[in-house]
């Protein structure tokens, strides 16, 4: 989930930015949606790091702490790697496809007429 990048392109004094990405699935309404972010680490003037979670060019509330559906504006939200909605939404997408056609064999099925003994035959206990 974690990338760690250089130190190339390091914004407002950060010490390093990792990047991290996540699937997120609302509980409430079902809405299901990912985001990457990249955590801006930093030192203030006392000596104390912080981190700033940035998300499309703007600092934004760490996902971890209390995520919103955009949506429906519900709390209740699974955090999952990062993934797992877009392969959700493939899967789904191949159960709405129909499935190929298939070939039906010329060969006549020979129909086989059962009786009540053969099917009690399996349950027969064999003579020893």
């Amino acid at each position: 989930m974690s990338e760690i990048t250089g130190q190339t392109g390091l914004r407002n004094g950060a010490t390093a930015v990792v990047n991290e990405s996540y699937s997120f699935a609302c509980m409430r309404c079902g809405h299901g949606w990912e985001q990457s972010y990249e955590i801006e680490h930093h030192v203030d003037g006392e000596g104390h790091e912080f981190v700033l979670y940035v998300a499309d060019g703007r600092v934004v509330p760490s996902p971890l702490s209390r995520p919103a559906c955009a949506r429906c504006g519900g709390h209740v939200v699974r955090i999952m790697r990062p993934g797992r909605v877009s392969s959700a939404r493939d899967a789904a997408r191949r159960q709405q496809q129909p499935p190929p056609p298939v070939e039906v064999s010329a060969v006549p099925r020979q129909r086989h007429h059962w009786h009540l003994s053969d099917l009690l035959h399996a349950f027969q206990r064999r003579a020893s």
